[in-house]
């Protein structure tokens, strides 16, 4: 079942890099066909994941403004970390 928690989770792991855009895309699509959403922010929670599901079509994209957009819709809020390479 897709929760809030199950789609921040898939953000932030595109976001920290384990999870490439091709990877989430293809999550997303699955998720809109097979899976099951949950009654507590459905909407929100099938809005977001269909438009994951096309940020492999140019016209749309994801940008980081978007990731960060969908978190706070979902209650979440991002915060940038910055270290030196080693």
């Amino acid at each position: 079942m897709i929760t809030r928690d199950v789609l921040a989770s898939k953000l932030r792991n595109y976001l920290q890099h384990r999870m490439t855009r091709a990877e989430l895309v293809d999550w997303a699509e699955r998720a809109m066909m097979e899976e099951e959403f949950g009654d507590r922010d459905l909407e929100t929670i099938r809005d977001i994941t269909s438009r994951l599901g096309l940020a492999d079509v140019r016209e749309f994209g994801l940008a980081w403004e978007d990731c960060e957009g969908y978190l706070s819709r979902l209650g979440y809020r991002t915060k940038v970390d910055v270290v030196q390479s080693t």
